[in-house]
C-alpha cells in the first residue's frame, strides 16, 4: 500500500452566511504552519462533482460543511462511518455532492476514501457574507479539532510505515545509531 493522501475538503456557499464556515475553515487552514506534510487543502465552495479530479486517488477525506443537527447554532460535530451514512438527507447542502463524488470513484474502478464529516449546526443560511456569532465563535474549534485529527492521522501513517518497514524479511537490521537517528 502506498502512502495515504488526505484531502481537505472546505465545502458551503459563500452567500448563504453560515452554509459557509467550511470555506473559512479552510482558508484559515491555509494560514496554519501546523498542517501535516501530504495534506491537500481544497477550497470546494459548491463544486460538487467538479471536484473529482482533486480529490481522486485520496485515501482519506475529511469535509468541513455546515450541517444540521438540529443542535444549538454553533455546535460543532463529528461524524464517520455509519454514522455518516445515517446523516438525514439535506441535513448539508452538499451531502448529495459528496455521494456523488464517492459513486463516481466507484466507476473509475477507486473505492470511495474514508470519510469523516467535521460539521457545525448553522444559525442562519439567510442571504448574507458573514458568518452568524455562534458560528464565527466556533470556527476557530473546528479548525483545531480539524487540525487535531490531521495530525492523529499523520502519526498512524507514520507508525503503519514503521511497522512495515520492520516487519519486511528483506529489510536491515536497525543498529542503536539508526533508530536513534528516526524522528
Amino acid at each position: 500500500m502506498g502512502q495515504a493522501k488526505t484531502v481537505v475538503l472546505g465545502l458551503g456557499n459563500r452567500i448563504y452566511s453560515d452554509d459557509a464556515v467550511g470555506v473559512f475553515a479552510i482558508q484559515l487552514l491555509e494560514k496554519s504552519s501546523s498542517i501535516p506534510h501530504g495534506v491537500t487543502l481544497i477550497e470546494g465552495g459548491t463544486l460538487g462533482l467538479a471536484l473529482l479530479p482533486y480529490v481522486s486517488g485520496a485515501t482519506r477525506w475529511l469535509v468541513l460543511d455546515a450541517v444540521d443537527v438540529a443542535a444549538a447554532p454553533g455546535t460543532i460535530v463529528q461524524l464517520a462511518g455509519e454514522e455518516l451514512r445515517a446523516l438525514p438527507r439535506g441535513a448539508s447542502a452538499h451531502d448529495a455532492g459528496l455521494s456523488d463524488l464517492a459513486a463516481a470513484l466507484h466507476l473509475l474502478g477507486e473505492d470511495p476514501p474514508e470519510t469523516v464529516l467535521l460539521g457545525v449546526q448553522p444559525g442562519s443560511v439567510a442571504l448574507g457574507t458573514t458568518l452568524s456569532p455562534p458560528v464565527e465563535k466556533a470556527l476557530p474549534q473546528l479548525v483545531e479539532t480539524a487540525l487535531a485529527l490531521l495530525k492523529e492521522w499523520a502519526q498512524n501513517d507514520l507508525r503503519q510505515e514503521r511497522n512495515r518497514e520492520t516487519a519486511r524479511p528483506d529489510a536491515p537490521a536497525a543498529t542503536p545509531a539508526a533508530r536513534a537517528a528516526r524522528p
